[in-house]
């Protein structure tokens, strides 16, 4: 369930934080918002066996679980209305100084869509709660992404990102309530 609605609420992160750049057009706004909904169908070709594995992986299984970013690709290039969210799914796992992965790609060779949806991708991850640690407050997911301005995230997306965190900080905290049936919180 919760991959499921990770998808969704990064989808909507990354639509708002795109909605917050210059030079948005409607195409531009789909396929990132294709992009950040499909940005894991790689893991399809992932065994449940690491996917689902209780505790740290292995270097082996690193190895086959950086792969999904490129199966991921494949896949949606096999759909001409889906062909530029697979460069963002590709790219997803990319940092902006060349230390991601699959290809190591820097800075503008990073497409900026998948630019903006690291941001937001890590922003979830933070603030959500996971089996092996509790959710980070927004503080300290603002300070962890501000540091990462100019290693894993685009300095020019982050600040826009802080621009608007209010903002996403709202959007994130209406969908997770949603989620859990709950009433928005303020």
């Amino acid at each position: 369930r919760d991959v499921g609605q990770h998808s969704k609420r990064v989808r909507a992160l990354a639509l708002a934080l795109a909605q917050r750049l210059p030079g948005m057009d409607a195409d531009s706004l789909r396929d990132i918002g294709h992009g950040a909904l499909l940005h894991d169908i790689g893991k399809i070709g992932v065994p449940d066996s690491i996917l689902l594995k209780n505790g740290a992986l292995l270097p082996a299984d690193w190895e086959v679980m950086r792969r999904h970013p490129e199966i991921g690709y494949r896949i949606l290039c096999a759909s001409p209305y889906l062909r530029n969210a697979a460069e963002i799914v590709y790219a997803h796992q990319e940092h902006f100084d060349g230390t991601g992965y699959p290809r190591g790609l820097r800075g503008d060779q990073i497409c900026l869509g998948a630019r903006l949806f690291a941001v937001v991708d890590a922003y979830d991850a933070m603030r959500s709660r996971r089996i092996y640690r509790e959710a980070w407050g927004p503080e300290q997911t603002v300070t962890e992404i501000r540091a990462q301005a100019g290693r894993q995230f685009d300095p020019t997306v982050v600040a826009a990102f802080l621009s608007g965190q209010q903002e996403i900080e709202r959007l994130f905290l209406s969908l997770q309530s949603a989620e859990d049936g709950a009433p928005p919180q303020p």
